[in-house]
């Protein structure tokens, strides 16, 4: 399971573990690349595993699909679209993460869950930057879970924590289902 980041990571790690589907070498791994930019690399890493031909299912973010679709080719898929990345098991986020897990859970349950953090009176200070001010607080909610190192990845992980299956994003519930099915395949 190809991920963007750290934060993409927990929270397919948090749904995986409400399903009960234990991550090992054996059933299903999920890997954050460090970037979209670096699915080339993982692709090869993965294809030049001793183990053989492993399924690759991927997360990514609709802006990059570009590189995932390049990244695929070169390394022989036959993908030209994005549907074709849906056939190989490829999820996409209508923008990216944090904005399909603000809006599944709505803005105030998003600030319950910074109150929890200690991260609330950051939040507001933030609205208040006059260049966020005017801004949907769903924009705010999103810009402001990346403006500190390691806050994306915390509330992500505790946003996915809060996930029921009635709230769990389409984009996340299949890549979720996905893994299952590979694991009882597997």
């Amino acid at each position: 399971m190809l991920v963007e980041g750290a934060s993409d990571a927990a929270v397919v790690r948090v749904l995986c573990a409400a399903r009960e589907l234990v991550e090992s070498a054996r059933t299903y791994q999920v890997r954050a690349m460090g970037g979209v930019t670096n699915v080339g690399h993982h692709l090869r890493a993965l294809q030049a595993e001793p183990s053989g031909r492993v399924r690759v299912l991927g997360l990514y973010d609709a802006p990059a699909e570009r590189f995932v679709l390049r990244a695929l080719r070169r390394e022989g898929y036959d993908v030209t679209q994005g549907g074709d990345l849906a056939d190989l098991g490829f999820v996409v986020c209508d923008r990216d993460l944090e904005d399909e897990l603000i809006r599944a859970l709505g803005p105030a349950r998003v600030e319950s869950v910074l109150t929890e953090l200690g991260e609330l009176a950051r939040f507001r200070a933030f609205q208040r930057q006059p260049q966020w001010r005017r801004r949907a607080v769903t924009e705010q909610l999103r810009r402001f879970a990346g403006t500190a190192s390691g806050r994306k990845f915390v509330l992500a992980r505790r946003l996915a924590e809060e996930l029921t299956p009635e709230t769990t994003p389409d984009a996340l519930g299949a890549l979720v289902a996905q893994i299952e099915s590979s694991v009882s395949r597997g």
